[in-house]
């Protein structure tokens, strides 16, 4: 039932979409104070408050806000053209270390929406407002409709290129992709092609048979539970230190790739340096007194091994020493003390040097042992 407050309504609608604005808001804030990938997550919390501006109108026209002050008509809050651009930027600062060149600019059409509603909203007087309101609406509405399913697949194939590419590259770079959040980008990939379908299918819908104010209602109930997924997921990986890609150098002189490739795993196991958890490309190539460009050539041409299998490939050893001197210690345990820093990727590995999980591995040496 909803609760009557001076004319104004309150009723579930408004409340289904207040939960998640001011929520959004809340994660926008606490993702401006992470120090850790500050160009990515004050992209994401700009994301969130433009997502939290979508469905202010709704939030607070169900409460019916436009009825008793119709000079709100216009409130430049619903900037729709700016969420994939700004995906896009987003995902390009997390993997990247920053926008690309001329990043600004694609939020141009974000701008041209936001200055026509804002010149509106200031500079029309009822009843003109309410008149032009009606006018413009029906054309408005494709023009930014159009706009946004085009953006949203412009972007969201450009958004997955770079995260596929980013994916690829996380070998070379670290042990363990997972703790970079590999994963999450890709469902965050996900949630935004869901979104172009459910834009689509209202758009299309709407122009078909007007829904009206409440029948657009699942529309941003569904803007809103994926704002909020991107929200809670985007800080939750906040603060991880993202290995970025490194430039290579065109051309690298002249080495026995071979030999100083054996002569730095060599220098790891000895120093135990694979069993930090942290270990990435840049810094192994501190510690062995050389740079990324050298240590990855002797690890790929030398070795035939990128980082990650290299890395785990001596954390495996490790493991398998420790069962074959009759360690008792839990599975898990002996994974975390070697390095990795979770079981399915201790799993993976293993499988992958030895040709058995790590229990087939232990129970065959048990029973040599009897």
């Amino acid at each position: 039932m909803s609760h009557l407050v001076e004319g104004l309504s309150f009723g579930w609608r408004t409340a289904v979409l207040l939960v998640p604005f001011v929520q959004l808001l809340l994660i926008s804030a606490a993702l401006l104070r992470v120090l850790e990938n500050r160009r990515a997550n004050r992209t994401l919390a700009l994301l969130l408050v433009v997502l939290a501006g979508i469905i202010t109108p709704w939030m607070i026209g169900f409460a019916g806000f436009y009825d008793r002050w119709q000079w709100l008509s216009f409130v430049p809050v619903s900037i729709t053209l700016a969420v994939a651009p700004l995906f896009w930027l987003y995902v390009h600062a997390l993997v990247r270390g920053h926008w690309p060149w001329r990043g600004g600019w694609h939020l141009v059409p974000a701008l041209l929406q936001f200055s026509y509603l804002a010149i509106c909203f200031v500079a029309l007087q009822q009843p003109f407002k309410n008149e032009w309101l009606g006018r413009q609406s029906e054309i408005y509405g494709v023009i930014t409709g159009i706009g946004v399913m085009a953006g949203l697949l412009t972007y969201g194939l450009r958004s997955r290129a770079l995260i596929a590419r980013y994916r690829q590259q996380l070998p070379e770079q670290v042990s363990d992709e997972h703790r970079y959040a590999a994963r999450w980008l890709s469902q965050a990939m996900a949630a935004l092609f869901v979104l172009l379908a459910v834009w689509t299918l209202y758009g299309a819908w709407d122009l078909v048979t007007p829904l009206g104010y409440r029948g657009l209602m699942g529309l941003y109930a569904a803007i809103a539970t994926i704002a909020l997924f991107l929200g809670i997921q985007g800080l939750r990986h906040a603060d991880r230190h993202f290995p970025m890609e490194e430039p290579q150098p065109a051309e690298l002189p002249l080495r026995d790739w071979r030999a100083l490739g054996g002569q730095w795993a060599v220098a790891t196991r000895h120093n135990g340096w694979h069993a930090d958890p942290e270990l990435s490309l840049a810094l192994l190539a501190r510690r062995l007194g050389t740079n990324t460009a050298y240590l990855s050539r002797a690890l790929n041409d030398g070795l035939g091994l990128n980082f990650a299998t290299f890395v785990n490939r001596l954390r495996c050893e490790d493991v398998a020493a420790a069962i074959g001197a009759g360690r008792a210690d839990d599975l898990l345990d002996l994974a975390l003390e070697a390095g990795f820093s979770s079981k399915a990727s201790f799993n993976r590995a293993f499988l992958a040097c030895y040709g058995a999980t790590p229990s087939e591995y232990r129970r065959a040496h048990v029973s040599k042992a009897e």
